[in-house]
């Protein structure tokens, strides 16, 4: 045993690591023997580097990654009778613009050994690494919220965007997938960063009621720092459950303060959380003062081995309704178009100036859907949103019999034509809002005056058949990233005259709407290049294993 043991402690301590660029060799493969061509080898005498043609390894570095370092640079002398080698070490400096100051993480300068394993920590080592996921976070990155320095006891915290959302234990976990598609739970819930995640969850009817991560309670049970390192705690509510069959039909429960914890019913596991949405309130100040969270709960039988579940976390600043956004900036394809109104009184308040810029975005700027009968006067209502670059057509027929007065008649194509609350303005980009008044861009209308739609004449009528919207944008900002902006949007009303129907006769017309988008983007000078550009992606594993 005592054996066993002095083995693991050599296996966990192991040699210092070699730092010294001028004495680190990776040519030097012979023990106690000169290797050919190798001018970094310990082992080779002055009369060995004069048989040397060329140095294998002419610069031997440490971390590429480093902002600067030292480089031990090899060459031969061939001119020298006998030939000789010459050493320098320099100061080697990294042009990238994305590298590492100094290595502050000692433990990351060499591999740690994994411990061999022995029947005396065999069973400890499989709960530790036996999962599909584990963490390999050392014990000095836990939170101690509750311990504070003289330094900073008179220090204001606030959250800042990207922080990890702090609980009592440790952080407000979102788990997402890692390496494969199972879930691992140490991913931090970051501030003001929205997320959406679903990852791959192992389990089983006999054990659900012992697995943490599919009961409403791993979600809830720890309580978020209203703001970091401070004493002040947020509970988190549930807002809403929601009890999903095997066949995915969904029901919304009426109490969602009752807590459902998985068990085992008739040969099956209830309960079981499919996804959470956490919802975050917080303050100017950078203070989290709201926090709820709506579950999706299910049930496995014995078929099933794992479950796909699923994460999603958002954030509203108190007293401020939420706008979903098109794009940021640019308008993203296949997004609705945003638009809105002036309010009666404008210029005054400014801070509503688009009251139609409500949270349903897909009921802004909408045309006529079309319908399975193609009957005008059965689809009255029916509206789809108009969604940036697609160009559509929808329409329907009217049947016009004698018997129909004009003016009604043509009051009632325009509203379907136009719907309801036909919007005044446009936002120029996905994320325009509403204070922004240069952000937005009035709607021309041609021909949509009340007076000339219809004409009352002895014989004939004339009453709105189509609506064409034309949306013209442009890229704008940087060629290598270009933005989509609207720049014009017009809405052309075409009127057609019919004439008095004799008694009994009748005549079916077909109504349309379309909208097309147009790039008036210029084209780029001749000659012209996006330079200079920096290719800043970096590897995924580019600071690894730095926090």
């Amino acid at each position: 045993s005592e054996t066993r043991a002095a083995t693991r402690a050599r296996t966990r301590t192991g040699p210092a690591p070699v730092t010294d660029v001028a004495k680190l060799c990776v040519c030097d493969l012979l023990v106690a023997q000169c290797d050919a061509n190798c001018c970094c080898d310990p082992d080779c005498s002055a009369a060995d580097f004069s048989l040397f043609t060329t140095c294998s390894v002419p610069i031997v570095t440490g971390d590429s990654r480093l902002c600067s370092q030292k480089a031990a640079v090899y060459s031969l002398d061939v001119e020298a009778n006998p030939p000789e080698r010459i050493f320098k070490l320099i100061d080697q400096v990294n042009p990238s613009i994305f590298c590492i100051h100094a290595t502050n993480y000692k433990q990351a300068l060499s591999f740690s050994s994994p411990e061999m394993p022995t029947s005396e920590n065999f069973d400890q080592l499989l709960k530790e690494f036996g999962s599909a996921t584990f963490s390999v976070e050392p014990d000095s990155w836990n939170m101690n919220t509750d311990a504070q320095g003289p330094a900073d006891a008179n220090e204001t915290y606030r959250y800042e965007y990207g922080v990890p959302v702090q609980t009592v234990d440790a952080f407000l976990r979102l788990p997402s997938p890692v390496v494969s598609s199972w879930c691992s739970d140490m991913n931090p819930a970051a501030f003001l960063v929205n997320q959406a995640t679903k990852c791959t969850r192992s389990v089983s009817v006999e054990g659900c009621a012992s697995i943490q991560a599919v009961s409403m309670l791993f979600y809830i049970n720890s309580s978020i720092l209203a703001v970091p390192k401070s004493s002040q705690m947020v509970n988190i509510t549930v807002q809403s459950v929601v009890i999903q069959s095997l066949n995915g039909m969904q029901t919304l429960l009426n109490g969602s303060d009752v807590l459902r914890l998985p068990m085992i019913l008739d040969e099956l596991c209830i309960n079981v959380v499919l996804g959470v949405s956490y919802h975050l309130t917080y303050t100017d100040a950078g203070e989290i003062i709201e926090a709820a969270a709506s579950f999706v709960l299910g049930a496995i039988n014995q078929e099933a081995l794992s479950i796909e579940q699923s994460f999603e976390i958002s954030f509203t600043q108190v007293n401020t309704t939420p706008v979903p956004l098109s794009g940021n900036p640019g308008y993203v394809v296949g997004l609705p178009v945003r638009a809105g109104f002036r309010p009666r009184g404008y210029p005054f308040p400014a801070e509503i100036l688009f009251a139609a810029l409500n949270t349903n975005r897909h009921g802004q700027f909408t045309i006529l859907q079309s319908t399975s009968n193609q009957d005008c006067l059965a689809a009255q209502g029916a509206r789809t949103p108009i969604l940036f670059g697609y160009n559509m057509v929808s329409g329907c027929k009217l049947r016009i019999t004698a018997g129909m007065k004009c003016q009604p008649l043509a009051q009632t194509l325009l509203d379907l034509l136009k719907g309801q609350s036909f919007p005044e303005y446009v936002a120029s980009f996905g994320n325009s809002q509403a204070h922004d008044v240069l952000d937005w861009v009035p709607i021309t209308h041609l021909h949509t005056s009340e007076q000339r739609i219809y004409n009352i004449f002895q014989s004939s009528c004339q009453i709105p058949v189509s609506l064409e919207i034309a949306v013209q944008w442009t890229k704008y900002g940087s060629l290598v990233n270009p933005q989509a902006r609207i720049v014009n949007v017009s809405a052309t009303i075409t009127s057609t005259t019919l004439k008095q129907l004799p008694s009994g006769r009748e005549r079916t017309i077909p109504i349309t709407s379309s909208v097309v988008f147009t790039d008036i983007s210029p084209p780029a000078e001749p000659g012209y290049k996006a330079w200079p550009t920096i290719n800043a992606k970096l590897p995924f594993d580019f600071f690894f294993p730095f926090v």
